[in-house]
């Protein structure tokens, strides 16, 4: 099949791979997002999808909007058969939906219909499930929403963050999408609706979400920090200013300090939530490096009854 590529961040490089490696397949172009301001200078940079793609000598289409008159009549133009869609970031339109003769078929990084919308992987790891995985699916008007075509299974590890999971996906996604477009070419595929039960929301994870609430459980403490890193990122407030927190472990044997309450020691820091003690494993200040949490609490000098908020 002839097909035209979205996708925008790093996640969606392997599956651009994938399909560019594919003997079946023809990817004619990719479509991204504009070139968005990075670094320290702010200046503008390509998206991950569209360097690999320009690296391939291949088309890169980076409309504004998906509706933009131009944008669609060289979709036209193109005649793709099908448009595979990795983390594109942008709503799509009818208009734009009816060009492809076999539709627009993203991978999504979920089991639907549990956690539609833009941040499944980490709402998944905050939520505690044991299980997660892949879906591929007929994209419709709706919120992700579409019949499905194919799903995989990942377990979610005790100490994965949302990017070491959402690595882990993105590969394995690869192939899922890459079998996907050879049983819709073959004709073996066809979508069938997802389930009317089960269905969860996954928003995208605002900078206030990540706040961390030390009054609830230590286990739900682990949760946000690993599910916020590495973005947002989770964290908290000293003495007034951010401390950012990148890891946590659990110490259930600890449970004689407050919400919050902070205790150091040698070379480890402390800190009670609503169950029990977990460590500050690596900590990052605001305007700093990410570092140690003993290494922080020595830094700082902590005193007897601090507390983070």
């Amino acid at each position: 099949m002839k097909l035209v590529f979205a996708g925008t961040p790093e996640v969606a490089v392997p599956a651009l791979d994938a399909l560019i490696a594919s003997e079946r397949h023809e990817v004619a172009a990719v479509v991204t997002r504009p070139d968005a301001p990075a670094g320290r200078g702010r200046r503008l940079v390509a998206s991950p999808v569209a360097q690999r793609a320009e690296e391939a000598g291949i088309e890169v289409l980076k409309p504004t909007r998906p509706r933009d008159p131009e944008f669609q009549a060289r979709l036209r133009e193109i005649a793709p058969d099908c448009c595979p869609v990795v983390a594109y970031g942008a709503l799509l339109p009818k208009s734009a939906l009816d060009i492809p003769t076999r539709g627009w078929v993203n991978l999504h990084f979920s089991l639907l219909p549990a956690w539609r919308g833009a941040a499944p992987v980490q709402h998944s790891i905050m939520a505690g499930d044991e299980v997660t995985g892949a879906s591929t699916f007929l994209i419709e008007e709706g919120l992700d929403s579409g019949p499905l075509y194919g799903v995989l299974t990942e377990e979610v590890r005790p100490t994965d963050t949302s990017g070491d999971l959402l690595t882990r996906l993105a590969f394995a996604g690869a192939g899922l999408l890459a079998a996907t477009m050879d049983g819709i070419a073959d004709g073996a595929l066809r979508a069938v609706p997802q389930p009317a039960e089960g269905i969860s929301l996954a928003p995208k994870i605002t900078v206030e979400d990540a706040k961390v609430d030390w009054a609830a459980p230590a286990m739900r403490v682990d949760r946000v920090v690993r599910g916020c890193n590495p973005a947002p990122g989770a964290w908290t407030v000293f003495r007034g200013e951010r401390l950012k927190l990148i890891s946590v472990g659990l110490l259930p044997e600890r449970t004689d300090l407050a919400a919050g309450e902070l205790a150091g020691a040698k070379n480890n820091v402390y800190v009670g939530t609503g169950s029990h003690a977990v460590e500050l494993l690596w900590v990052q200040p605001q305007g700093k490096k990410p570092m140690r949490g003993a290494d922080w609490a020595r830094g700082v000098r902590l005193t007897v009854g601090e507390r983070l908020a």
